[in-house]
């Protein structure tokens, strides 16, 4: 699988700078690596606007975009070539690689910053930039402006307004190209065919752990960045934690196991969840509660089409899942009163999903900047993933039910005509996944 072309990301550029005109200028930065102890840092992730603008992926990269410049309409400053540095980090573009591989118009090293970004900032008349996400750089663009203001050669302008650039990029990042579908498409293969593998490995005794870097393997051994979050591993009762990572437990033999995991494939994320019984067979209350949020999750995934609302998917989801409860007998009283007083929230304390892409949590938001309900478009990705959580210590619950946590997640495309699941290929159902929980040859595990 290629790497979205540059085509791609100059469609994407294209279409921001209409959108802010030709007065306007954009600034996005990059993050620096994290400390994790000591020396070392965490393993670098990009920012993914940077990456959707640009596919550049960098510490600490600047892009500018400045419709119209005669010097340049997309700049990039990239971390400066030091043989020194790379000999111990790894090789760097520069401002070189910058131009022949992103298609930078102009490119720069970091340490010309201060002299050469103010040039893109001068006679326009608004900068397009986030303020509060990295305060030194802040007081950077802050120190610019002010340095504009006191020429008085050469310069007939400054911004004289600072508009947040997030309602633009996010807005154009929910909607996804044929490209970026193509490589999501990849990312859910990989996550399903991961959590396949972890069914048929699973068998009573073995740890939370082993089917975690089962998963993991195979997200790297198929190309991929690894893991797009912290994969949850929750056996029995820790899977009634929404967002349990420890997966340090034994798995036992009666346990439900909720496998929350997927794949980052080019920078973008697969977002899987599956539960299944480690013996292999559901008990009867398991069974229930199992089959109670799937046919919630196959309902909402109906809903889902061009018009519809997240509001009315979340509302139509909580009314469901709420007269699952009162059936299974985890809630009891009237299901309008029920939702009205939010009780669900005892077994269902989440959103029935959220926009799937770069981020896993991609961005987009559930209300526009018009405090509206977000209207569903073709070619937007929505993870749907209802579930119920019955901790062990809950003492109203049935007996039978405490300690099960059941959720379903799959990845949904909406199209034209309704909706394509690119998770169908990962089992849900219950005789699917109970002929396939332990089925592998255990010869097949190390160790």
């Amino acid at each position: 699988m290629e790497a979205l072309s540059k085509q791609e990301f100059a469609r994407r550029r294209a279409r921001l700078m209409e959108d802010i005109g030709d007065e306007a200028v954009a600034v996005f930065v990059g993050p620096p690596p994290r400390p994790r102890s000591n020396d070392t840092s965490y393993p670098y992730r990009p920012s993914s606007d940077i990456l959707y603008l640009s596919g550049f992926h960098e510490p600490q990269a600047v892009l500018v975009l400045a419709p119209g410049h005669d010097d340049g309409e997309f700049v990039l400053f990239a971390p400066d070539r030091d043989p020194k540095v790379e000999q111990w980090e790894g090789r760097r573009a520069g401002p070189e690689g910058a131009v022949e591989d992103y298609g930078a118009d102009a490119a720069f090293g970091l340490s010309e910053l201060d002299e050469e970004l103010p040039k893109w900032l001068a006679d326009r008349k608004r900068l397009y930039y986030t303020l509060g996400s990295d305060d030194d750089f802040d007081e950077r663009v802050v120190g610019w402006i002010q340095e504009l203001r006191h020429r008085r050669h050469g310069v007939s302008g400054m911004p004289s307004a600072v508009v947040d650039v997030r309602d633009l990029v996010y807005t154009a990042r929910l909607t996804k190209s044929d490209e970026e579908i193509e490589i999501l498409k990849k990312a859910c293969q990989i996550s399903s065919q991961a959590h396949i593998l972890a069914m048929q490995h699973c068998r009573p005794e073995i740890y939370e752990y082993e089917l975690q870097a089962l998963l993991e393997y195979h997200f790297r051994q198929q190309g991929g960045e690894g893991p797009a979050y912290p994969s949850i591993v929750g056996a029995g009762d820790n899977a009634t934690i929404l967002h349990y990572t420890d997966n340090k437990s034994r798995i036992g033999a009666d346990d439900v196991v909720l496998i929350d995991a997927g794949c980052e494939y080019q920078y973008y994320a697969g977002d899987i969840t599956r539960s299944f019984p480690a013996g292999g067979t559901f008990s009867p209350a398991q069974r229930d509660i199992y089959q109670a949020v799937l046919q919630v999750q196959q309902a909402a995934i109906g809903d889902l089409e061009p018009g519809f609302s997240y509001e009315e998917l979340q509302a139509n989801t909580r009314r469901r899942l709420t007269e699952a409860m009162v059936d299974l007998g985890l809630l009891t009283g009237s299901v309008e009163q029920l939702v009205e007083e939010e009780k669900y929230r005892d077994y269902y304390p989440h959103s029935i999903g959220h926009p799937l892409g770069i981020d896993v949590h991609d961005v987009g938001l559930f209300r526009t900047s018009e405090d509206e309900s977000r209207i569903f478009r073709e070619n937007m990705v929505m993870t749907i993933e209802p579930g119920l959580y019955v901790p062990a210590s809950d003492e109203s619950a049935p007996e039978e039910m405490r300690g099960v946590g059941i959720r379903i997640e799959d990845d949904v495309l909406i199209t034209a005509s309704g909706t394509e699941n690119l998770t169908a290929h990962c089992p849900k159902a219950v005789d699917d996944i109970e002929q396939l929980v332990g089925s592998a040859d255990r010869s097949a595990l190390p160790g």
